[in-house]
Parts: structure tokens; C-alpha cells; sequence
């Protein structure tokens, strides 16, 4: 894993669109940043558990501000009030990777490693966010939206997953730039997770099984 970070992205710091724009190369292949296992036919629990009669897959390779959390949440309110349907029918899936990997792991993580420093995720004052923002009540189009964070969403029965090729690239170059050693903030950040985000072997082979079971699928 070191060596395939210090080929392809040495010179990457930890500017958000550049990062975004590796990661999604890197996680489009399956089981080789991190030695994750191959993809199989077999299907994978978090996609088995979806049984609502309304199901999409929203692919956020980039934070967008939080919108895609806003889409997320308006997927569910729409039904709820326009179609009278109640969230049990309603299946969602967000991923993180790309851009967005950071925002499936604890306040820990962020604190520890200056992860908001690291990519230039800012609160209202300009101050690097220490924790991560999305977790219980992300600043979204000028104000906090405590209603569409990631706790709220999981009680609503959002499904969450986090690309692994993309979790060992980008720490990576967290440790590149801290002067640490990768495998071993590798294995931090995968130890440190937020509680009910699921951690998948390559986001290209999850959005796959996702449409070969019939998840709508919605691009951020």
C-alpha cells in the first residue's frame, strides 16, 4: 500500500478536489490498496437488508457542502409527505469514498489526525472543523441541519458505506503529511469508524451489486 500511495500521490496534499479525483481512481479497483478480499456473487449484508419497496443508492464521492445529506433526507420527507409513505418502506445508501471518506469515521479521528486541516473542511469561523461535522449536526447551506447528520438518518434507516481501497489511500496521505507511518493510520482509521457505517471492499463493486439487485441509484 505505501509504495502504490508514494508513486501516485506524493505530491498530494490535502486540497479536497484533487483528493476526491485519486481516491475514486483508487477505489474503482477492487481489493488492491488494502488487500481487501475479492468481490463475489454472494450478496453482501448491508445490501440484503434493504426491504423497503423504495430503494436508492446516492453515490457522494464529493462532500458538496452536505447536500448529499439534504438529498438523503429529502428522499425520505418527500415520501413521507407527499406519497404518504412511511420510512419503513424507504431504503437509502450513501457512500463515502473519494472526497468524502473522512466523514464516515468518528470525532476521534478527525481531532487526532487534523482531518478538517487536512481537508480544508471549515465551520462558519473559518476554524478547522475537530470533529466530524456530519456526525450529529452538519452547517448546511448557512445553517446547522441537525435533521439530515448521520445519527438522524441511521434512525431513520439509512444504510451507510465506506469504500476500503479509498480509506487505505487516503490514509495515506494523511500520514505522508503528518509524518507518520500509513499502515498503521490505516489501521486507526479502520479501527475507528462510526458506529453502523459499513466498511466495503471497492465502492465501484458496491454501486454494482446495488444495481444488479435493483437499487435506483442517484449521482450527488
Amino acid at each position: 500500500m505505501t509504495a502504490r500511495i508514494s508513486q501516485g500521490l506524493s505530491k498530494v496534499r490535502g486540497l479536497l478536489g484533487v483528493a476526491a479525483l485519486g481516491l475514486i481512481t483508487a477505489c474503482n479497483t477492487a481489493g488492491q490498496a488494502t488487500g481487501a478480499p475479492a468481490a463475489t456473487q454472494e450478496t453482501p449484508a448491508w445490501l440484503a437488508q434493504l426491504d423497503g419497496s423504495h430503494r436508492m443508492l446516492f453515490d457522494a464521492a464529493a462532500p458538496g457542502g452536505g447536500i448529499p445529506l439534504v438529498h438523503v433526507m429529502n428522499y425520505y420527507d418527500t415520501f413521507n409527505k407527499a406519497y404518504q409513505v412511511t420510512d419503513a418502506d424507504v431504503d437509502a445508501v450513501l457512500t463515502f469514498y473519494g472526497g468524502t471518506t473522512f466523514y464516515g469515521l468518528s470525532d476521534s479521528m478527525w481531532s487526532k489526525y487534523q482531518l478538517g486541516a487536512f481537508t480544508n473542511a471549515q465551520d462558519a469561523s473559518g476554524a478547522p472543523f475537530t470533529a466530524n461535522p456530519w456526525r450529529t449536526s452538519p452547517t448546511i447551506l448557512g445553517g446547522p441541519m441537525p435533521q439530515a447528520s448521520v445519527e438522524t438518518l441511521q434512525q431513520r434507516g439509512t444504510t451507510f458505506i465506506l469504500c476500503d481501497n479509498a480509506l487505505g489511500v487516503m490514509a495515506g496521505m494523511v500520514a505522508q503529511a503528518r509524518g507518520l507511518e500509513s499502515d498503521a493510520v490505516y489501521e486507526d482509521m479502520k479501527a475507528n469508524i462510526l458506529p453502523g457505517v459499513t466498511l466495503v471492499p471497492a465502492m465501484v463493486i458496491a454501486i454494482d451489486q446495488a444495481q444488479q439487485a435493483g437499487v435506483s441509484y442517484h449521482r450527488q
